[in-house]
């Protein structure tokens, strides 16, 4: 079972900075992809970007050359730093384990808000 504690969401004004973090507590396999999701109501969730443990990282396109993940091996964290933030970035921001033959671990979600 792994469990994952999301942190770093708020309220930005268009062009700021926000830095999230998900730590995850239980065993993470080598195999396992970590990543970030977002949901607006209504809205499926869509994937944002996710990295292997071996650092290959995947972006959406609409956050390329704004938003890095990052993952710490050692401390079992995902971090997503977000640059250049715009009001359609505005969505409940999701972590997860994706993990080979059982599917996805999320996170509870955190709020990230973009408005002046």
């Amino acid at each position: 079972q792994v469990q994952l504690v999301e942190s770093g969401g708020g309220l930005v004004q268009p062009g700021g900075s926000l830095r999230l973090s998900c730590a995850a507590s239980g065993r993470i396999f080598g195999s396992d992809v970590m990543g970030w999701s977002r949901q607006a109501p209504g809205k499926q969730r869509e994937l944002v970007a996710d990295i292997t443990s071996g650092g290959s990282t995947n972006y959406a396109d609409s956050v390329k050359g704004r938003f890095t993940i990052s993952r710490d091996n050692a401390k079992n964290t995902v971090y997503l730093q977000m640059n250049s933030l715009k009001a359609e970035d505005t969505d409940v921001y999701y972590c997860n384990v994706r993990r080979r033959g059982f599917g996805n671990y999320w996170g509870q979600g955190t709020q990230v808000t973009v408005s002046s």
